[in-house]
């Protein structure tokens, strides 16, 4: 019972040290808190009891404030002399991994890579949003990008749940003693690193804890009162599906609008659109050399497939398109069942019966040379050509 009294005064502490003026707290902060420091729910239903609610969710932590507070005077007090040691010992903690993208060889530059390059190598803080359909390559040109530079590159995945801690840090129990770590977003401007921030559209307004950081000057963290200054060469490139205005014929559910204040701190936006016939053929043609199997013919009558699917998506014929990505996913099938038909038919499997037929159809009329029945194969006849 000891252990778990001193545990519960730490959080209070806690607490405390991070809404110095409140009393009343949101049970959700309250565990969020615990969780942040190790603690688990022994140690935090002390506070959340019955008799200190005030109303639903709600907490008064008076009583537990006032019986901390004159433990906690007495501990400024007694350090007050070892105040810079103290001071030392309150930093925050990165770890001292680096990160670093590979150069890809399936990779082929088009688009907006040149500028990302041009944007990269200037070390100028100069935030981009890159826009577009699901598979064009966004993600992957930035990668590259950093890769054929050299630079470190950090990649933070966005979803409705990110939040300030998750992007700027929080606190940690590491070894005993509660620490304040920092997240991939403080570790990369330290670094002077660029931070990609994937899918920004699927985040809410708790990202709204970049504000400063994406003026490119040093931010104070709250937590701590550590400032953090942007080393030289950080810069922040943000992708998604939509402009930032949501999605409103459906494609992209969970994409969010975003705050104008937020979208106004990038610099530029590029709205990147699906590569020419050309490009995309090499694309397509790489990573057929990637699985060792190349078909030029089958290459380029996959790429003039997607384009006719895309032409008529774009004058609203039908409700699907087909990705650069989707290609890619072909070929790797290709690799492995070595039918035209079936890789086809099983990457676009996601889609409803009548598209996917109608993609089938479309797929037998660029080319010439198959047809419906090279993707009936039945289990039986599957698991007969299978040596064991």
């Amino acid at each position: 019972m000891n252990e778990v009294r001193i545990s519960t005064q730490n959080i209070v502490k806690q607490l405390m040290t991070m809404y110095p003026d409140q009393t009343q707290f949101r049970k959700n902060v309250i565990v969020d808190t615990a969780k942040s420091m190790g603690y688990r729910s022994p140690d935090f239903v002390p506070l959340i009891a019955k008799d200190a609610r005030v109303k639903i969710g709600t907490y008064d932590l008076s009583a537990s404030i006032e019986a901390v507070k004159p433990k906690m005077n007495t501990e400024v007090v007694n350090t007050m002399e070892s105040a810079p040691v103290a001071a030392a010992q309150m930093q925050s903690i990165v770890n001292d991994e680096h990160n670093y993208a590979k150069v890809d060889p399936t990779f082929v530059p088009w688009g907006a890579f040149t500028d990302v390059v041009k944007i990269i190598k200037s070390e100028m803080f100069y935030p981009v949003y890159i826009s577009g359909l699901s598979g064009n390559g966004k993600t992957f040109m930035v990668e590259q990008a950093a890769a054929k530079l050299g630079r470190e590159f950090i990649r933070v995945q966005i979803n409705p749940e990110t939040d300030e801690d998750d992007l700027l840090g929080g606190f940690r129990l590491i070894n005993g003693e509660t620490v304040f770590s920092k997240g991939p977003v403080l570790k990369a401007m330290e670094n002077g690193a660029i931070l990609l921030l994937d899918e920004i559209d699927r985040a809410t307004n708790k990202i709204m804890c970049l504000q400063g950081i994406l003026e490119g000057k040093p931010v104070l963290v709250k937590k701590t009162g550590e400032t953090i200054t942007p080393a030289a060469g950080f810069n922040v490139i943000a992708t998604a599906n939509t402009k930032g205005k949501g999605s409103e014929d459906g494609r992209f559910t969970a994409a969010s609008i975003i705050d104008d204040a937020f979208l106004e701190r990038f610099t530029v936006a590029v709205d990147q659109q699906f590569p020419s016939q050309t490009v995309e053929k090499k694309i397509v043609i790489k990573h057929m050399e990637k699985f060792d199997l190349v078909d030029d013919g089958f290459a380029e009558n996959l790429v003039a497939w997607a384009d006719i699917i895309r032409k008529t998506f774009y004058d609203d014929g039908v409700d699907e398109v087909i990705s650069t990505r989707r290609l890619c996913h072909i070929v790797q099938t290709f690799s492995i069942f070595k039918d035209k038909m079936k890789s086809i038919d099983l990457c676009i499997a996601r889609f409803d019966d009548d598209t996917k037929l109608a993609f089938l159809d479309l797929y037998t009329k660029v080319d010439q040379g198959v047809n419906f029945d090279e993707q009936e194969t039945t289990t039986e006849d599957s698991n007969e050509e299978i040596n064991f």
